[in-house]
């Protein structure tokens, strides 16, 4: 789970263009959307959907499923392990 948290954090970084952010500023825990966490707006959270789709293969469709996994990092990789399990 460590390596898919690690992955994740580059692919944020990289997806959505922060490039004040590095890997090692992002704790799991941090909150994405929270004004002090990352601060991410709606269109950050498409580019996350794409993300998810382009590089896990997994479709978000259901909006409040997408509310819950895109909390932190922590709450993406427990999604994407669990939608890959599947």
């Amino acid at each position: 789970m460590d390596q898919i948290k690690q992955e994740l954090k580059k692919q944020i970084i990289e997806q959505l263009n922060l490039e004040d952010v590095a890997v090692e500023d992002i704790a799991d825990d941090t909150l994405l959307f929270a004004s002090d966490g990352l601060a991410l707006d709606s269109i950050d959270a498409l580019e996350l959907i794409v993300l998810l789709e382009k590089f896990y293969g997994i479709q978000v469709v259901n909006p409040e499923e997408g509310k819950t996994a895109f909390k932190s990092v922590d709450t993406m990789a427990a999604y994407i392990q669990q939608k890959t399990a599947q």
